[in-house]
């Protein structure tokens, strides 16, 4: 079981599109869901007017992930729209080179952990925390990426 991933560009990447689209299927499959979900990526403004907008916070993140508001039952059971995926370009490019990760496998990271979110995971506690972060390294590893690049890049504490 995947699903369906569409991912929006606002400008060209010099980036493996079709890795960052395996990064969010990888997550579904590994949770035997079906879904459609859609990715975006923009630049730091856009992100913050969002993040302004939804969250009360006045300032530029890496990522949010907005789940699907629940539908009518007949809707629901036809769509299976997961929700939206909203990372911030530049932001996240700054972040990878300061911390000396990878952009891309830093983008692979957002998606699978915004995909996460999009199931229901949360880390507001410890024990969410160590199940999203153990859901997170095993999509990691079947994306070859090294789970340590959550803390080089500074999401070990989120």
């Amino acid at each position: 079981m995947s699903g369906c991933v569409l991912l929006r560009l606002d400008q060209q990447l010099a980036i493996d599109e079709t890795r960052l689209i395996r990064a969010a299927h990888i997550v579904l499959e590994q949770h035997d869901k079906a879904g459609c979900l859609s990715i975006v990526i923009q630049d730091s403004v856009a992100v913050a007017a969002l993040n302004r907008q939804h969250r009360s916070l006045d300032s530029p993140t890496d990522v949010l992930a907005f789940p699907a508001a629940s539908l009518p039952k007949e809707i629901a059971a036809e769509s299976h729209y997961l929700g939206d995926i909203v990372i911030a370009l530049d932001y996240v490019a700054a972040r990878a080179g300061s911390s000396g990760t990878d952009l891309a496998d830093t983008l692979c990271l957002l998606i699978a952990h915004a995909t996460l979110h999009l199931l229901g995971y949360a880390h507001k506690t410890k024990t969410e925390r160590a199940s999203m972060w153990a859901a997170q390294a095993r999509a990691l590893r079947k994306l070859g990426i090294d789970d340590s690049l959550v803390t080089q890049y500074g999401g070990g504490d989120a």
